[in-house]
């Protein structure tokens, strides 16, 4: 917040804050406009903010490689984890 790092999630946050985070495999960069009244629609909330992120050059969307796998391929997969962990 404003280029610091901040410690707790409930952090107060108010009109001309500038945050920066991580979103997917993006930063993002918000100015807060104005603090919001009622939890309300996506649009509403837009317009509370302001965008400051560089726009990402053509970016791709992120590729899937296959299906995903069942929930017995998930089990296993773990259970795999599980034992390299064990054995070091």
């Amino acid at each position: 917040m404003n280029g610091d790092k901040v410690s707790k999630p409930a952090t107060a946050v108010g009109s001309g804050d500038v945050l920066t985070f991580a979103q997917a495999r993006a930063i993002r960069v918000i100015r807060i406009e104005a603090p919001a009244t009622r939890r309300g629609p996506a649009p509403e909330a837009q317009a509370l903010y302001t965008d400051l992120s560089p726009p990402e050059p053509g970016a791709p969307p992120p590729l899937r490689v296959g299906p995903r796998p069942t929930k017995k391929a998930r089990r296993a997969l773990e259970a795999d984890r599980d034992r390299e962990s064990a054995a070091d």
